[in-house]
């Protein structure tokens, strides 16, 4: 079979996950085998793949591939959450296109709308994944709105409130004016924003004042930034301290437009030295002034409506969008002669991680779990290392939240997610119960007077991290049919892979949900990926326009090559930044891999033939060069620093098997007709690329299944996908660390002859000063093969008419005779004993510096002193050389 040009990596990728699906290698149940069990971060089913994508998906489907060639049941489960805002948002936009509004439609018509959507374009983001390569368990699918995956999450909710961790109650709230629902803090993206910091007069009640007969134009200036809100000024408070504003306490001024009077207060909350000393206080519309209006006992006046514009509490500009309102408030209070001054202003502001609309605090009659309740083994379990986080340093940012804990709210203004299991009486009151039935009895153990039709279920619905945190046990139906056999088996899971920023969202409400209702940890270790970020350094988005189509990239280059570009360059935990060129990096790699089985399938192999002494010294060092590099891989896969265990095999591949193994053992040509190859050789070598093969399959997937069948002629079910993960082995580090030395001699002998025009074809003789270090003297046949010598002597005398070069402290001596050009060769030698001098001078003066000795480590200098050596040996040779000529 004749084999193409370069991989062809579409028909591979096919071909390959066809066969794996048909296979059914990626199917788990409970066996005798040791589980190693992965739970995908479900993405949402509004997601199609981008890079934040592939490199999640890709460290996970590397670490069950890896577990699963070393024999374990691995079980990687797929599945999609129903993300309530942004699958809600999707549904209103189709919507819209087919001229309806959600306000036209009942509950149960828009839901109806809402699964017609999420059956068409819900899983379209596992389908993309197979096209990654993913070797996901897809009978186990699971979606948060399954009917048991819902049931559990409503009697999760029914048992937390019997137990007294969930209450109803009215607090401040992130509020998102778009989607107009309530948001969690986590769920709000801080952003630097440039605004403005509004001057304002607030004129002093003139009856409030001691001396009431005086002109009433007496004023306190407020600084702010959100002139729009000043209708819902409820007081103004000073630090009590504050000499400036002793005499107005307790006195009241009156609100720019509309004149309400509020009191002056005084609290040690206010900073006397930033901005004017004296705070507006909006109790309704932040979260701070809620706090300092409890204290105070201050009236709460809401101007907003649920959609951010004013409502007819705030007297003006009723029905305009705040933004709005706020331009023209600003006009207004400039034209009464309320506003003293403008000036830019730079602060952090909140914004819909759902939605980018601004957030507004607001206050809101929720429903909330006590986290104090439920954190405690949580924290423990992170702070022993029960459960362990790769890297470490999320460690602080995690008990750092866990500490502070805030209580989570979790219901949300959406049709499109678990509704609220509570039912409201015609007085008010209510029950919490599954079923309207349920509810009915136990409004009638209180002797409640009403009909079971008037009973009306919250129109709210959960907040979509509230199931996803039941994830780990509830794929395996942990929670609705408890201590069944697969949960036994698969439960706890064993590694999860996600982004830092959903630590508190969902990492920690997992943690708190495997320990309240299995008694145990969700995982053992946490491995958290950086985001990938664009050369800038910018992170990727659709609005920058800097996300890449990954599809189209996949098409383009090949899913491995895709696999190889982001993990090549993604240590854990730091940021990554893309670049194309990662792509073409393994690209060119799969080809690296190609080229090297078509260079070894187009040898003839001689049964007869002798192995070359050559050959049998690559093999002795491959073989303890592999095994040396197989080590450093499996440290670094068990430190979870994967992308140095990529790395290492890269390297092991491209330099030592592909660049030096191969081109070692390559069969000579003897007038322009190559040898054939010795069958032990071949062998060896055959059995070399299928362990390279083996350490990059997790990584390469369909490259590696590709070329695993077409090195040999395979029995039936002799898939790479499951070939055993190949052994360590004992390796003598001296023998690599000598051929270190020989490969940089080879490297050096042949840029001296590219230096010198002397051709790589035609033979020299090359003379040594002094022997060799031990045991590299067997080495020689492989120098000599490889530098194309006549003859390689060691301890031998400078021949008069010869050059000379330095390698690694050795001088080489090479006869000339005609070769060279004495003229060129000596202006060349000139030349480079300046540079020898120059470089000498730079050293020396370095290590003549008492401030460098003093202050520099140990190995600084010693490798210095390397350098002085090496420096004056090469200009001694120099000078010799010059002499001869």
């Amino acid at each position: 079979m004749e084999l193409s040009k370069n991989f062809e990596h579409s028909a591979a990728e096919q071909k390959w996950y066809q066969h794996w699906l048909d296979k059914k290698y990626f199917n788990s149940t409970p066996d005798e085998r040791e589980p190693y069990t992965v739970v995908i971060p479900p993405p949402n089913v509004t997601g199609v793949l981008h890079m934040g994508h592939c490199l999640n998906n890709t460290i996970q489907d590397i670490l069950v591939r890896h577990a699963r060639m070393h024999g374990k049941n691995a079980c990687w489960v797929p599945g999609t959450d129903h993300a309530s805002i942004a699958t809600e948002a999707k549904v209103v936009q189709m919507l819209r296109e087919r001229g309806i509004t959600k306000s036209s439609l009942s509950r149960d018509e828009f839901l109806k709308y809402a699964w017609e959507w999420k059956e068409k374009y819900g899983g379209i983001i596992l389908e993309q994944l197979k096209k990654l390569g993913c070797s996901l368990d897809w009978n186990r699918t699971t979606f948060t709105m399954d009917p048991d995956y819902y049931d559990s999450v409503i009697n999760v909710f029914i048992d937390l409130y019997t137990k007294g961790y969930i209450y109803r109650g009215k607090r401040m709230i992130n509020w998102d004016v778009k989607a107009k629902t309530a948001l969690s803090d986590e769920e709000v993206i801080r952003k630097e924003t440039q605004q403005k910091l509004y001057y304002l007069k607030y004129f002093l009640d003139h009856e409030s004042l001691p001396y009431p007969w005086l002109p009433g134009d007496e004023f306190i200036t407020i600084a702010t930034v959100r002139p729009e809100t000043i209708m819902g000024d409820t007081a103004i408070c000073v630090h009590p301290d504050d000499e400036r504003y002793k005499h107005l306490h307790g006195k009241f001024a009156l609100v720019p437009l509309i004149n309400r009077r509020i009191p002056i207060i005084t609290d040690e909350y206010v900073t006397m030295d930033f901005g004017t000393g004296a705070l507006k206080v909006t109790p309704a519309h932040d979260m701070n002034d809620y706090q300092l209006g409890q204290k105070h006992k201050l009236e709460v006046v809401d101007i907003f409506n649920e959609d951010g514009t004013l409502n007819e509490t705030a007297q003006i500009l009723i029905g305009e969008d705040r933004f709005e309102a706020r331009k023209k408030i600003v006009k207004e209070l400039e034209a009464k002669d309320y506003l003293l001054k403008t000036e830019e202003y730079t602060s952090e502001v909140g914004y819909s991680e759902r939605t980018d609309a601004v957030v507004e605090p607001r206050l809101s009659l929720q429903w909330w779990v006590d986290m104090k309740k439920i954190s405690g083994p949580a924290l423990t379990a992170v702070m022993d290392d029960d459960i362990k986080f790769y890297p470490n340093k999320f460690k602080n940012l995690y008990r750092h939240w866990m500490e502070g804990i805030k209580d989570w709210c979790i219901s949300r203004q959406l049709w499109w997610g678990q509704r609220i299991p509570a039912w409201y009486a015609p007085d008010g009151s209510f029950e919490v119960a599954k079923t309207r039935a349920e509810a009915f009895e136990k409004f009638k153990i209180q002797n409640s007077k009403f009909k079971i039709e008037e009973l009306k279920q919250d129109e709210d619905c959960l907040d979509t991290w509230f199931s996803s945190w039941l994830w780990p046990f509830e794929v395996f139906k942990g929670y609705s049919h408890p201590g069944n056999k697969e949960v036994e088996y698969y439960y706890p899971t064993n590694t999860l892979v996600t982004a830092p920023e959903i630590i508190f969202f969902w990492v920690a409400r997992m943690i708190m949900a495997g320990f309240e209702y299995k008694g145990e940890k969700p995982f053992s270790e946490v491995y958290f990926t950086g985001i990938v970020r664009d050369k800038q350094g910018r992170k990727m988005s659709k609005s920058l326009g800097n996300s890449p189509d990954l599809l189209a990239l996949i098409d383009r280059y090949g899913a491995d090559a895709i696999r190889f570009g982001i993990m090549i360059s993604s240590p854990a935990g730091n940021d990554l930044l893309f670049d194309e060129s990662s792509l073409e990096q393994g690209r060119n790699f799969n080809n690296k891999i190609w080229n090297a089985l078509k260079l070894i399938k187009s040898w003839k192999i001689d049964n007869v033939t002798t192995q070359p002494e050559t050959a049998r010294l690559a093999i002795e060092w491959f073989e303890n060069r592999s095994s040396e590099q197989l080590e450093s891989i499996n440290k670094f896969l068990k430190e979870f620093k994967i992308s140095d265990a990529l790395n290492s095999i890269y390297k092991l591949i491209w330099d030592d098997f592909c660049s030096w193994y191969l081109e070692i053992i390559k069969p000579d040509f003897v007038d322009g007709v190559q040898n054939h190859i010795d069958q032990s050789t071949y062998n060896n070598t055959i059995q070399f690329f299928e362990k390279i093969l083996k350490l990059l399959h997790p990584f390469m997937p369909f490259v590696t299944e590709e070329l695993w069948h077409l090195l040999k002629s395979r029995e039936e079910d002799d898939d790479i996908v499951i070939a055993e993960w190949p052994n360590q082995g004992i390796y003598d580090k001296n023998i690599t660390v000598i051929f270190e030395g020989i490969q940089r001699h080879i490297s050096t002998i042949r840029s001296f002859r590219k230096e010198r025009n002397i051709p790589q074809r035609e033979k020299i003789e090359l003379l040594a000063k002094s022997e060799p270090q031990e045991g590299a003297k067997k080495f020689d046949p492989i120098v000599i093969k490889l530098c194309n010598l006549s003859s390689l002597r060691h301890h031998a005398e400078k021949p008069n008419n010869s050059i000379s070069f330095i390698s690694l402290l050795t001088e080489f001596y090479i006869p000339i005779e005609a070769i060279i050009n004495t003229k060129e060769e000596k202006d060349r030698l000139l030349k480079d004993l300046a540079y020898q001098k120059g470089f000498l001078a730079t050293v020396e003066k370095k290590l003549n510096n008492d401030r460098f000795v003093q202050n520099a480590k140990p190995e600084v200098i010693e490798l210095e002193r390397k350098k002085k050596a090496e420096a004056e040996e090469k200009i001694k040779a120099i000078e010799e050389g010059l002499q001869n000529l």
